[in-house]
């Protein structure tokens, strides 16, 4: 993939009603035409063709197509912390179990809907050093919520809560998109319960818990 010397950043940021709307349907138009054509294929021209706006006023808005890719990894981020932020909200159920089953349930909801576009932006996004940064802040900040999480629940036996949390972090992010983005998904439900059972047996040293708790 290309670095970010190219220019990743938006251009225009809209003032105005319309202006956002025009951003938004070009985000919307691409992130369709990378799911459709791939990344490679996926041009500004076709972009600009299916958000029915100029190729110009596309780039008024964006720089080039990574520019676009960059800011769709950032709307999927932010729509994941706006999910648990969701759920948090809420509060969180007293068990362990509760609380593995609301934060899978979360990271499944935010990878169902464009499982291919997904796989376009975790394998061909541009690697470059602010998206890295971004990304990396993201997942700090779940590691340190949650070995606090493990620090204080009673159920939890692990002894090296920060290992636990980067293990939690990371498995729960790498096995929900790796599953939603295969050519032939696992059924939501048993990938929630099959993962929270997974976790909660490495958590508690092998206690067992009930399958489709509170499953949608």
């Amino acid at each position: 993939m290309t670095s970010g010397r190219r220019g990743l950043a938006p251009r225009k940021q809209p003032r105005q009603v319309r202006a956002e709307l025009t951003r938004q349907r070009i985000l919307d138009a691409a992130a369709h035409i990378f799911e459709e054509y791939g990344y490679a294929a996926g041009t500004t021209n076709r972009i600009a063709e299916r958000a029915r706006v100029s190729i110009g006023s596309l780039y008024q808005y964006y720089p080039n197509k990574d520019a676009i890719l960059v800011e769709l990894v950032t709307r999927h981020l932010e729509a994941g912390e706006a999910s648990v932020a969701r759920y948090l909200a809420e509060g969180l159920p007293e068990s362990l179990e509760g609380i593995l089953r609301v934060f899978v349930r979360a990271a499944v909801e935010n990878h169902v809907a464009d499982p291919q576009l997904l796989r376009v932006m975790a394998e061909e996004a541009p690697r470059a050093p602010e998206l890295l940064a971004k990304v990396n802040a993201y997942e700090e900040e779940r590691v340190r919520y949650g070995r606090e999480l493990l620090e204080r629940h009673p159920e939890v036996r692990v002894t090296d809560t920060e290992a636990a949390a980067r293990l939690l972090v990371t498995t729960v992010e790498l096995v929900v998109h790796k599953i939603c983005s295969a050519p032939v998904p696992l059924e939501t439900g048993r990938l929630e319960d099959e993962l929270v059972a997974m976790l909660h047996r490495y958590l508690t040293g092998g206690a067992a818990v009930s399958r489709g708790a509170g499953s949608g």
